[in-house]
């Protein structure tokens, strides 16, 4: 009797996973503002019945840093050592620290489902159950991935990633970024993390030592996203779709209007 409550808890759990027809979205390369928009219109169209739940893996174009949604600008990037890489910038809808973003490096991936899947949780209770499969999927690669609260993947070298979270309309969106290879000396040249504070404004981030799945695995990138997209599948079911055309359509409206323009950016200068 001792063990049969965390087992019913955990079936209750899958049982809730289960509950929803999931699809999949798979990475294609895009604009990081498009990426930032996209998520956006994909969270509204759950939210209001008119997509099913669904696991969406990002494709990039481009490297940028990603900022959190409460964040200054000018405590997080040293915007002429980014001019000079080539480096941007773009800013979420969720909250969180600054993202270091290399296309080839980085696996990032959306849960989007009705608020209900998160129903009676807290924050914290919610980041760990979101990305519990991502864990068990690392773990099965021989990758020592462990969750950290609040919102870390980490193992015992440092932090391989990490989530962020908005529940609106109806949607809980939840977004997190694996580091599967990562050149520190850009980052350390574009990020501002461990300098001094610019600006009273803003949510800084946290100095915390990366430490990307390169040193504990060789697979590629690919595989490393095709094990754990299996992994999502075995466990939850997983029906492949694409992002559909007036989806598109109204992320590139977005984009226009709010995620590629000077005042979202500098929402926090």
């Amino acid at each position: 009797m001792i063990d049969s409550e965390p087992r019913t808890a955990n079936a209750e759990l899958d049982a809730r996973w289960r509950s929803y027809d999931w699809r999949l979205i798979p990475a294609v390369p895009r604009d990081p503002a498009m990426n930032m928009a996209l998520d956006a219109v994909l969270a509204e169209r759950v939210g209001a019945g008119k997509r099913p739940a669904t696991l969406w893996i990002w494709g990039w174009n481009a490297p940028c840093v990603v900022l959190g949604r409460f964040q200054s600008v000018r405590n997080e990037i040293d915007e002429e050592e980014g001019r000079a890489l080539g480096i941007g910038f773009v800013r979420r809808i969720t909250g969180g620290g600054a993202m270091f973003i290399q296309p080839g490096g980085a696996i990032t991936y959306s849960v989007i489902a009705p608020e209900a899947l998160v129903a009676g949780m807290s924050f914290a209770q919610s980041y760990a159950f979101l990305d519990s499969w991502a864990v068990d999927g690392l773990r099965a690669l021989g990758v020592d991935a462990f969750y950290v609260p609040l919102n870390d993947i980490a193992s015992s070298t440092g932090k391989i990633g990490g989530a962020a979270q908005a529940r609106r309309g109806g949607a809980v969106l939840h977004h997190a970024t694996i580091a599967c290879e990562l050149d520190t000396e850009k980052m350390a040249r574009v990020l501002r993390i461990g300098r001094e504070k610019l600006s009273d404004k803003g949510i800084a981030s946290a100095a915390k030592r990366v430490s990307p799945l390169r040193q504990q695995t060789d697979l590629p990138r690919d595989a490393i996203i095709a094990r754990l997209v299996a992994s999502f599948a075995d466990r939850y079911g997983l029906t492949p779709d694409t992002v559909h055309p007036d989806e598109e359509a109204e992320a590139a409206r977005r984009v226009a209007a709010q995620f590629g323009t000077r005042e979202w950016l500098y929402l926090l200068p």
